[in-house]
């Protein structure tokens, strides 16, 4: 088997910012307030003409072009969300068709916080498999659309964004690329984060609109308490099982929910704060959007180079969780 490397990144933020001190005039909150249970400053949030597809197709387009390759030498498209642009088609094909990745065949993928996790390690192994040379993961989610700007619990933590990842295979003898992963799900906790309706479960109807039940919902000291511990324990496992310590570990790039978990997660590891790269006090939580553009500028700051060791975490509805582990190159 081949074995997968990650040759590119993109990213994309849209350029309106939603500060601390604007989200106070909106509802009963405070920057020092936000500041000190989550690490977020600012987020920015999408203007009405763009949605998801728009974002995704952006960051797409800096990873191809950083590469050096064409959109139609993709083989895959693994679009990673919970916003999609509409129930269907999938966004995938919106993104493919926009592109110009003729040669393309593509889904959407949802799991939430953890989506990207889950679609680079798919990636992966479609490579390693030997049936596809590049394979795009985007992680892309518009989730002010979602927010109920009346529920300071919530409409705080969250900004829109998207990031990419090119996967190709690695050259013969280089010791660079994917290592393995740990990914879970946990039912048990799919009602403390949710969007109840409009499903098949919750139709849309005036009632549902009514009772704002298209908003995220959020229990938050049930989910806070489950990522403390689901993030360390993922981390560690996935390091043991592949014959690695904390130590071992150049950077840890975690999903952006809450810079205190984060530092939970480093701390348990060993790592000092250097070795962590946290950006989300200039963009919120982006979703599946968080650890490409976590890693984008990781990359563009020099903090990660050719031959290290990076893991990535992340914690999200579902429950859902994941670590990945890769040599960077």
């Amino acid at each position: 088997m081949r074995r997968a490397r990650i040759s590119s990144v993109g990213g994309y933020v849209p350029p309106g910012v939603l500060t601390n001190d604007d989200l106070s005039k909106m509802v009963e909150t405070n920057d020092k307030w936000i500041v000190e249970r989550t690490g977020i400053r600012e987020r920015h949030i999408a203007d009405a003409h763009t949605a998801t597809s728009d974002m995704a197709i952006l960051a797409a387009q800096e990873a191809l072009e950083r590469r050096g390759i064409a959109a139609n030498e993709i083989d895959a498209i693994i679009l990673c969300t919970v916003t999609p642009d509409m129930q269907f088609p999938a966004t995938a094909c919106l993104v493919q068709e926009r592109l110009g990745a003729t040669k393309a065949w593509g889904f959407d993928l949802s799991a939430a916080c953890s989506g990207f996790l889950y679609g680079l390690t798919t990636a992966a192994h479609l490579v390693a498999a030997g049936t596809h040379r590049y394979v795009l993961v985007v992680g892309a989610d518009t989730m002010s659309r979602i927010l109920d700007y009346q529920d300071r619990a919530t409409c705080i933590l969250f900004g829109d964004g998207a990031g990419a990842f090119l996967v190709e295979p690695a050259n013969e003898g280089e010791d660079i690329g994917f290592i393995g992963h740990l990914n879970q799900i946990d039912g048990s906790g799919a009602e403390s984060l949710c969007m109840p309706a409009g499903g098949s479960r919750l139709p849309s109807s005036a009632d549902t609109v009514a009772n704002r039940l298209h908003y995220v919902k959020q229990e938050g000291n049930q989910v806070f308490k489950f990522a403390v511990r689901k993030m360390q324990e993922v981390c560690e496992e996935v390091l043991v099982r592949n014959g690695f310590s904390g130590s071992d570990v150049k950077l840890l790039i975690p999903h952006q929910a809450n810079r205190r978990i984060i530092m939970a997660t480093a701390e348990r590891l060993g790592l000092p704060l250097e070795q962590v790269i946290i950006n989300l006090d200039k963009y919120g939580n982006t979703t599946a959007a968080t650890i490409p553009l976590a890693t984008r500028d990781a990359v563009c700051s020099g903090k990660l180079e050719k031959g290290d060791l990076v893991l990535f975490a992340a914690v999200g509805a579902g429950y859902t969780a994941g670590a990945v582990l890769w040599r960077w190159g």
